[in-house]
């Protein structure tokens, strides 16, 4: 297992319904597997330190999808959204993304965890349902307008920090590092603001088959590259040996 500096990692769990294809079973077997991964991952990063835990579950163009494959998924996160995992990791549950858009059952389960977990201070597991970052931000424009409107925010006073705190996310510090499974090399409309400057893991295994050995890996990814965020690497290299003086 290598060293893992990794506070927040973000996974966009990708190929679950071309695996089930691959399988000759309908595409909800594929998610059926993939919440069996999200157990097992949700484990394995507890394991080793990381804080924060954030699956891009379900987005906010997907309830354009079949009708019977949208309440496939929601019937999994009411089946497997259960308290064990939790209690088990000493992990506690969030959500970031669009509540209002949630069928009523899947809305009051999830807040029913979030209170049950609030207390608990392993890894937090954050999922983004029904969420897109075009939603997320312009949902914070709107909400940074208002306030400006109410005459409690001036606008010479709006920066980077004033966007952040109206995000979904602004409980957390952004991801360090963001996977994403199945072999598309694309970013579909998640974290935007926050992935500035997270190292990006792209691999060609489908979600139902990423294993520890595959978060591994990743992991020695993100260990091997020098995190400049604008500076140059021989700045960063003595940043390192005046902080290791110290």
């Amino acid at each position: 297992m290598p060293n893992c500096n990794i506070n927040h990692l973000a996974i966009i769990m990708d190929g679950n319904g071309r695996w089930a294809t691959r399988q000759g079973m309908p595409r909800p077997f594929g998610h059926a597997a993939g919440v069996e991964t999200v157990k097992r991952i949700t484990e394995e990063c507890s394991r080793r330190g990381i804080k924060y835990l954030t699956l891009y579950t379900f987005s906010t163009e997907n309830w354009q999808r079949p009708a019977a494959e949208v309440k496939a998924l929601m019937d999994l996160l009411l089946e497997h959204l259960t308290e064990e995992l939790f209690v088990r990791n000493n992990a506690r549950f969030r959500m970031i993304g669009d509540r209002t858009m949630l069928p009523t059952e899947v809305a009051q389960h999830v807040r029913y965890m979030e209170d049950l977990t609030r207390n608990n201070t392993g890894i937090s597991l954050v999922v983004a349902l029904s969420y897109s970052s075009r939603w997320e931000l312009t949902k914070a424009m709107k909400d940074i307008a208002q306030e400006v409107k109410d005459g409690k925010l001036d606008t010479q006073d709006i920066n980077e920090d004033t966007i952040s705190k109206h995000l979904e996310t602004e409980f957390m510090d952004d991801p360090d590092l963001l996977i994403r499974t199945g072999g598309e090399c694309r970013i579909s409309n998640y974290l935007l603001w926050q992935i500035a400057y997270s190292e990006l893991y792209f691999t060609d295994t489908y979600w139902p088959d990423f294993t520890a050995e595959d978060l591994d890996k990743a992991i020695g990814y993100f260990n091997s590259k020098q995190r400049r965020f604008g500076k140059t690497g021989q700045q960063i290299e003595e940043e390192n040996t005046k902080h290791n003086e110290e």
